[in-house]
């Protein structure tokens, strides 16, 4: 199972140094404001981080294997950690090379490897991570941080089964800077023997096999946090064996020590000689008495070469119960510049470490010279700060610089998910502004035509209602004229002249209640809800004196008709009813009703005089009107008795 270093934040969002295939799937679930809360974390992770400030200068550059002119060939490289000893994480530091066009990036790094542990009883080893193209791990400069928690080794393999090429010719090969392998803050990897696939450089050479465990990573310790520190450096002329003495106040277990090297990186190119102020040969030795009568050599360091130096002098030996430490030069670096020339000493940091703790932090440092020189504070030696801010752990400076690699390879692809969620969510707004503008102008639109609706409905209504006194009121006005002329000429006598009135007075009173249902015939319930026995019941009183024939075809039909147009349909036959009877002096009437599926027909025929001498052979406006409100045709003819024939056609 593929082991790959994540930060805690990381592990809900996206995985692996970079940004693995289903990693849009994974954004594709968040919210815009889970995006944007990632961003800004993102952003808030990133300011607290180590930065990437790359060495400059002359130093080691790890390990390079033989070249070949395919990836497919295999190189392996193996740490003896002597004892069997629990591991928790592998880091393995890349080569760093400059390009013109891309600007730094990794050379020679493997593109698919295998990372084995095991002990001298398990030649083969078992195999505790692996990675492959998948996993895309490059480009990168960060270290690759793998953990391995559980695992207990007393050596660790690293196999390269696919190789990639090195920038200035494109041969594959394998190269590492560095490898560390931790247990809690120890790297266990410091100065242990290694063994190569590919043969060793020989002495004098910036590559060589040893290199990959010498401490030197081609960073520098940029934590971005705490006050900055100027490294101290002695005045020139501090004699053959300057001293420092470190006061630890209690007797602790030491097993680790670490020089920082005086900053360098403060121009470019660098002003100063890499390893300025280092010593060539230093002793270090632990006493628990301040007279150092029982001394003992906790570590000898000698630089036989500009290779044998860096920002980090990292030394284990083993432990050694001590309150004071000294550091002897026996041999001094020596200053020779601006016709200034003799010995000085100087570092930006000693940490002394005792159970994975710097025991030396904020102790008192005495040396055995004249210390004062402008600027330089020999307190600066145990403040655990260095021209970058504080100095951090070992592991936690390649914990810090393996997650900012992280974030900045998930940070553009959260950047562009939001500005593609952005650019929708414009396109969308600008979706719904139009649709907003639509509709406004349908609500317009569908007030107006409600408006128009309603005043055409109040249109029609009194185009009803005046339809309706027309064609109901129109014979009972007429017969009160006659019935009043009867009575002027009867007055004479009584008996006739009483029994005309009476007549009179019945028929004002069905007049009013005429009228009363005209005006109220929109809101009538029950109205013509027997359309056929209502036209009987009408043609029976109207034409009493007439022969008269009403036939009916289609009648369950006729109940399926709005209320409104079953009105109106009854109002027109009433309306043929009265015509016939004022103006036709027919003496037999025939009236036919058809209903069909999607037509009804009603057709009304007399023998009277036709329609010659009162209309031009043409429909009674009366009629026009009331077949107009019907929503029907309506035609006249003669019938086959010579009279007049009336056609109304209503599509249903």
């Amino acid at each position: 199972m593929i082991i790959i270093y994540l930060t805690s934040s990381l592990i809900a969002i996206l995985s692996t140094s970079a940004i693995p295939a289903e990693s849009s799937t994974q954004l594709d679930d968040l919210t815009l404001i889970q995006l944007e809360q990632r961003l800004a974390c993102i952003d808030s992770d990133l300011e607290q981080l180590a930065r990437y400030s790359l060495r400059s200068g002359i130093g080691p550059v790890g390990y390079r294997s033989k070249t070949y002119d395919d990836s497919t060939n295999t190189e392996w490289i193996q740490i003896e950690l002597g004892e069997e000893i629990p591991i928790d994480q592998i880091v393995l530091v890349p080569t760093v090379w400059r390009d013109t066009e891309k600007g730094f990036m990794d050379d020679g790094f493997p593109l698919e490897f295998n990372i084995a542990a095991g002990n001298h009883a398990d030649p083969n080893g078992t195999v505790i991570a692996r990675f492959g193209a998948r996993d895309r791990l490059l480009p990168r400069i960060a270290p690759l941080v793998v953990p391995c928690t559980g695992t207990t080794a007393s050596w660790i393999r690293i196999e390269a089964t696919a190789l990639s090429t090195r920038a200035w010719d494109g041969k594959y090969i394998l190269q590492l800077d560095e490898i560390l392998v931790f247990n809690g803050q120890e790297n266990m990897a410091l100065n242990q023997p290694v063994q190569a696939s590919s043969p060793d450089d020989p002495a004098g050479f910036p590559r060589r096999i040893q290199y990959l465990v010498d401490g030197f990573v081609p960073y520098l310790i940029d934590s971005y946090q705490g006050d900055q520190s100027i490294a101290y450096v002695s005045p020139v002329g501090v004699g053959d064996h300057p001293t420092f003495t470190i006061d630890l106040e209690t007797v602790q277990p030491l097993s680790r020590i670490h020089l920082h090297a005086v900053d360098l990186s403060d121009t470019v190119p660098i002003s100063t000689p890499v390893g300025f102020g280092v010593p060539l040969r230093l002793r270090i030795e632990g006493a628990t008495q301040p007279d150092f009568s029982d001394a003992i050599r906790l570590i000898d360091y000698q630089r036989d070469s500009i290779y044998d130096t860096g920002p980090i002098i990292m030394r284990r030996f083993p432990e050694a119960a001590c309150r004071y430490v000294r550091l002897i030069a026996l041999e001094p670096y020596v200053h020779n510049m601006a016709n200034v020339h003799g010995s000085q000493i100087g570092f930006a940091e000693i940490e002394i470490f005792a159970q994975n703790r710097n025991v030396a932090l904020g102790k008192a440092v005495h040396s055995d010279f004249k210390s004062f020189k402008l600027g330089r504070s020999i307190a600066a030696l145990t403040d655990g700060c260095n021209l970058y801010g504080r100095i951090l752990p070992i592991r936690t400076w390649m914990d810090e610089l393996a997650q900012r690699h992280d974030l900045e390879a998930e940070r553009p692809v959260v950047a562009a998910e939001l500005n593609r969620r952005y650019a929708r969510q414009t396109i969308q707004m600008k979706y719904l502004g139009g649709l907003a503008v639509l509709l406004a102008l349908g609500t317009i639109i569908i007030v107006l035509v409600d408006r128009i609706i309603k005043q055409r409905a109040i249109h029609e209504t009194r185009e009803h209602i005046a339809a309706d006194l027309h064609d109901e009121l129109g014979a009972n006005l007429h017969a009160i004229g006659l019935l009043s002329d009867l009575a002027l000429n009867a007055k004479d006598n009584p008996e006739k002249l009483t029994k005309h009135l009476q007549r009179l007075r019945a028929l004002t009173e069905r007049t009013g209640a005429a009228a009363r249902y005209c005006t109220n015939t929109m809101e009538a319930e029950g109205l013509c809800e027997n359309l056929l026995e209502d036209m009987q019941r009408t043609s029976s009183r109207i034409l009493a004196d007439l022969e008269h024939a009403i036939t009916f075809e289609g009648e369950e039909r006729l109940q399926h008709i709005k209320p409104r147009r079953r009105v109106d349909l009854f109002l027109f036959y009433k309306e043929c009813l009265t015509n016939v009877l004022r103006h036709s002096n027919a003496t037999q009437v025939t009236t036919r009703l058809e209903a069909l599926q999607e037509l009804i027909t009603l057709t009304v025929a007399d023998n009277g005089q036709g329609l010659g001498e009162n209309n031009g052979n043409g429909v009674p406006a009366s009629l026009k009107r009331r077949a107009r409100l019907l929503g029907a045709q309506v035609s006249a003819g003669s019938s086959a008795s010579g009279g007049a024939c009336i056609t109304l056609k209503l599509k249903l």
